[in-house]
């Protein structure tokens, strides 16, 4: 693949663009974009343009990437679908973290009964920024969808449902805890799923100590895993990111030992797009499963809001 044409108006963005993609062009315009002969758009702007891009994408019958969250709202997550399958246009969503080294190193003692009967799972993606920016994931206004749950959340509970299956139940506990913080910034959310695990998420700018990314608990051994995958941060640094491992241990109180982390591989969503345009194959996420899982996230707003358990 090949990044062809990039959009953006912003003249750092422009100048950082074009150092990295030399051979890409620079639009101004999304309709700039959409007539400029694509194979794939990549939707990866402000939570805001998410629904409008997609749906013009979809119009243009360019198969897009939308980045997390899908959508603001189940409805409108609906509306992208209806298009792309009015029009025959593939459309998925870009939940990279399903291919975290420690989500895959999970994934797989769970397929080979490693910990047994699962009982609670624990999941954590806790930074410690005391003090809000003025980027729009801190903006209140309903068209943004910001706040942590939207935004780590989309990742957390994707991950919950693609370990342990549908949910029957959600609690959540939103805050605001920085000064001037205008939205969540302190997450929790249980969900309780249909085949008895309990799934335990935290989201937080306001964690000066940080808790296991991962803790799964079973009738036979623990899963552990600290820190965070590696794969972003080579990303951003421009270094090589294939083959990153996350530090984790298996066992039992007092015997512990290392896993050997299955290697994070973020660009195996594109190897499966690619065989899914040229060669009919699944797309890498059903976005039907993101439209899941947005529901779950409704529900949980529905939770902060009422301080009751939501069925779903």
């Amino acid at each position: 693949m090949t990044v062809s044409a990039i959009v953006t108006t912003d003249p750092d963005r422009r100048a950082a663009a074009a150092a990295a993609h030399p051979s890409a062009r620079l639009l101004s315009t999304p309709e700039e974009l959409f007539a400029a002969g694509v194979d794939l758009v990549v939707v990866a702007g402000p939570n805001r343009t998410h629904v409008p891009l997609a749906l013009a994408a979809v119009e243009a019958g360019i198969p897009v990437v939308v980045d997390k969250p899908f959508a603001a709202t189940v409805a409108d997550a609906r509306r992208v679908l209806k298009a792309a399958e009015q029009r025959g246009v593939p459309v998925t969503v870009f939940q990279n973290r399903r291919w975290d080294s420690d989500f895959l190193t999970a994934r797989a003692l769970l397929a080979e009964g490693a910990l047994g009967r699962v009982a609670r799972f624990e999941s954590r993606f806790e930074r410690w920024t005391p003090t809000p920016d003025d980027g729009w994931r801190e903006r209140a206004d309903a068209d943004e969808a910001g706040g942590l749950l939207y935004d780590l959340g989309s990742h957390l509970v994707d991950q919950a449902v693609q370990l342990f299956g549908p949910v029957a139940s959600v609690y959540a506990e939103l805050d605001q805890r920085r000064p001037g913080a205008r939205v969540d910034d302190d997450v929790f959310v249980a969900l309780r799923h249909h085949n008895g695990v309990r799934s335990h998420l935290w989201a937080s700018h306001t964690a000066a100590h940080h808790g296991p990314r991962f803790r799964v608990l079973g009738s036979e051994a623990a899963f552990v895993s600290q820190g965070l995958d590696g794969q972003e941060g080579a990303l951003a640094a421009g270094l090589p990111f294939g083959g990153l491992t996350t530090p984790a241990v298996l066992g039992v109180a007092g015997g512990f030992t290392p896993v050997p982390g299955v290697p994070g591989a973020y660009s195996e969503f594109y190897r499966l797009l690619v065989a899914a345009l040229t060669e009919g194959g699944p797309l890498p996420v059903d976005p039907e499963s993101a439209v899941y899982a947005l529901g779950l996230i409704e529900a949980a707003f529905e939770s902060a809001r009422t301080g009751e358990v939501v069925a779903v």
